[in-house]
């Protein structure tokens, strides 16, 4: 595994393993699977348990239950109303529009899976002989989402996994973008100079098949990192002042309790140096009852921005341009991520839809990235090219606001490369060459004489 060489670690670092508790593990301090109850008060002081302008993080509120569920219902689409009604015939509206409902009656097996689609042959044995990787995990929301019929729907590839899996590809690893390498704490990767990506949690609403952290949960079962180890990321932020912008992820944050997520939003808020925090999740997509008034008013409190991840345009439902709607009201910022994959969104009519139908709802697209070589991801990879072709026809052809950036994580920790077509043709004399998105040349003028000055550093 490639070691860092971050100029943000003082010295060698040794590659930290994340090893977490389970929950229901008698040594975790906070064994808490859905993140239902906020971290103990031991652990919410710090000194005189005061944040910065002497504001008191010494106490957070809980509410476990929901509120009056017809405050927070949402709408529901004919295809969720089609699966509550087929699947799960006793739940009511409020049930269905609960998120923890949801989370509970996950659909795990194949008998769940049976209930709601018609499993082929290869997804039952499959689904049988998965064993301790990456297990199954659909919300019934996003199943709703799925044609029951068709083995070739692009949500149901992302969801429902295929004997491919199984094999092994050249350069595949379970940690491709080598993240545990640049862990100065567990749960902490420190790459950038300015900037972390946190792990709260290994706990998500549903599971892509794609996933690049599919080996936090695919060993070790579902888990949420304990407040200690919290407090250990956090005390590291606070002693480096180098870090202004935190992205929080996981795992997906979103399942954590309101009274956890503020806790956290408010520690880092706390912290002067850290001015720009973000939340990387699915849960607007796969779980949009998740999104209630009372969550956004929380969020509001601390002014985070949010980036979501979406894959295809059967994902933009009444349901999630209702959430998408009540965290952009709220002041929320929201950008998408998208994973460029084979059979789900690898043509530029289905991504020019997707990215159309996102600003729609106000999100506003970001990456497209090129799929990371997990174990058992041969299957979803296609060329690094289709990538390019996608973009040269969203660039100049749609609104700029609809083109997001292409990027490959370097293996082994070399981080997010951008990857452009390339619009200039070179250089003749004076003069730029350049191409426009319909192939036409144009110049710009540039005289040789100009760059010459700069570089020896005269204008």
């Amino acid at each position: 595994m490639k070691q860092s060489n971050n100029p943000a670690h003082a010295g060698p670092t040794k590659p930290v393993t994340v090893s977490l508790p389970m929950y229901g593990d008698d040594t975790c301090e906070d064994p808490d699977p859905l993140g239902t109850r906020p971290p103990h008060p031991a652990h919410l002081k710090n000194g005189n348990g005061k944040g910065a302008g002497g504001t008191s993080r010494g106490t957070i509120e809980s509410n476990d239950t929901l509120s009056d569920p017809g405050e927070a219902a949402m709408v529901m689409s004919d295809g969720a109303r089609r699966v509550r009604d087929l699947a799960f015939p006793d739940a009511t509206d409020a049930e269905w529009s609960d998120w923890k409902w949801q989370l509970r009656n996950r659909i795990r097996d194949e008998a769940m899976l049976a209930r709601i689609l018609r499993p082929t042959m290869i997804e039952r044995r499959t689904i049988a002989e998965l064993g301790d990787r990456l297990p199954v995990g659909i919300t019934p929301y996003y199943a709703s989402t799925i044609n029951p019929n068709d083995p070739a729907d692009p949500v149901r590839k992302t969801m429902v996994p295929v004997e491919t899996e199984f094999e092994m590809s050249a350069g595949e690893q379970a940690d491709p973008l080598g993240e545990d390498a640049d862990m100065p704490v567990p749960g902490l990767v420190h790459r950038y100079p300015d900037r972390v990506l946190f792990l709260v949690t290994s706990f998500c609403a549903v599971y892509c098949r794609y996933c690049t952290r599919s080996r936090l949960v695919g060993k070790t079962g579902e888990y949420h990192f304990n407040t200690a180890q919290f407090e250990r990321a956090l005390d590291y932020l606070r002693k480096t002042p180098s870090v202004r912008d935190v992205l929080i992820s996981g795992g997906d944050p979103l399942t954590m309790h309101d009274g956890r997520i503020d806790w956290l939003l408010g520690e880092l808020r706390s912290i002067p140096h850290i001015d720009f925090v973000r939340i990387g999740t699915k849960i607007p997509c796969v779980l949009p009852q998740r999104i209630t008034p009372e969550f956004c008013a929380m969020l509001k409190k601390h002014k985070p921005w949010m980036s979501i991840h979406f894959m295809h345009p059967n994902e933009l439902t009444p349901e999630v341009a209702e959430a998408c709607g009540r965290l952009m009201d709220a002041g929320v910022p929201l950008g998408s991520q998208t994973v460029l994959t084979q059979g789900v969104n690898d043509d530029a009519d289905t991504m020019k839809r997707l990215m159309h139908g996102l600003l729609k709802i106000r999100v506003r697209p970001y990456y497209i990235y090129q799929c990371d070589p997990i174990p058992g991801s041969r299957h979803f990879r296609v060329p690094v090219e289709k990538g390019l072709e996608i973009i040269e026809a969203l660039r100049g052809h749609t609104t700029g606001y609809a083109v997001p950036t292409f990027v490959i994580d370097g293996p082994g920790g070399g981080g997010k490369i951008p990857l452009m077509p390339n619009y200039v043709i070179g250089r003749e004399g004076d003069d730029i060459l350049l191409r426009n998105y319909a192939g036409e040349v144009f110049r710009y003028p540039d005289p040789v004489s100009d760059l010459s000055g700069v570089a020896s550093g005269r204008r």
